[in-house]
């Protein structure tokens, strides 16, 4: 089996710096300096914006709305729009040398969504592959929960010699999930249905982001050897200096 570093490390007191580690790790993995690595992390509360929001007449509303939910507001790495980042739930952002990244875009998300499936089901969630009619951030692969709620979303970023894939598990508090996208999408005049948001824990109570942890890493030990690993420090300081491209703020 090959060789999967996982790092658990995460940012939670900057808000930027998780997009931008995702981002200088892609970087390093093209350049041959880091193998293929997974970080699997409890995220900052923020709300990350696709660059296709950024041009909405109304995104300086949604980023005042998002703040004001105590929510930071960011660009996230994959393409995509808001999604919602906050202490119960979990961000991965799994990224892997690639000579042709183009080539393996349909095989890395049906990878990373059966994984996520198989753990969700361990833990007694009714999970599947599969875009719910109005569900925020709508893509064919997010998994949902029973067919009526999105519990994860997932996208990917290329670049020549590597590939990201990343997104978000909601563990628990879907509720602060739909309390902030109300006015964020009411702000970028997208429509979506809040019921078809929701979170692990409302199919099986109890779930908490330590325990999911454990589920999607053990399925992930059935095809990787995992090896527990940290950030290199030249990934920590080259993500130092792209927080401010990643981190929105207005006027």
């Amino acid at each position: 089996m090959n060789q999967l570093n996982i790092i658990r490390q995460g940012f939670v007191d900057h808000p930027a710096m998780d997009v931008a580690v995702s981002y200088a790790t892609l970087e390093a993995v093209a350049r041959g300096e880091l193998g293929e690595v997974l970080r699997l992390h409890v995220p900052a509360a923020v709300v990350a914006f696709g660059r296709a929001d950024r041009v909405r007449e109304g995104y300086p509303f949604a980023v005042r709305a998002a703040e004001a939910h105590g929510f930071a507001a960011v660009e996230r790495l994959a393409g995509g729009r808001a999604a919602v980042f906050h202490e119960a739930t979990l961000a991965f952002a799994w990224t892997a040398p690639m000579s042709d990244p183009r080539a393996g875009i349909r095989d890395r998300f049906e990878s990373i969504t059966t994984t996520m499936v198989s753990a969700f089901r361990s833990l007694g969630v009714d999970a599947h592959v599969g875009e719910i009619p109005g569900e925020y951030c709508p893509g064919q692969w997010s998994v949902n929960a029973g067919g009526r709620v999105k519990v994860m979303g997932v996208g990917q970023k290329l670049v020549k010699g590597a590939a990201h894939v990343g997104g978000v598990v909601v563990v628990d508090d879907g509720q602060r999930i739909r309390d902030v996208l109300i006015p964020v999408y009411r702000a970028l005049g997208l429509d979506w249905d809040p019921r078809t948001s929701g979170s692990l824990a409302d199919l099986a109570p109890g779930l908490d982001t330590n325990r999911v942890t454990t589920a999607i890493l053990s399925e992930l030990g059935r095809r990787f050897n995992l090896e527990d690993s940290a950030l290199p420090e030249s990934v920590i300081e080259n993500a130092s200096a792209l927080i401010s491209q990643h981190l929105q703020r207005v006027a």
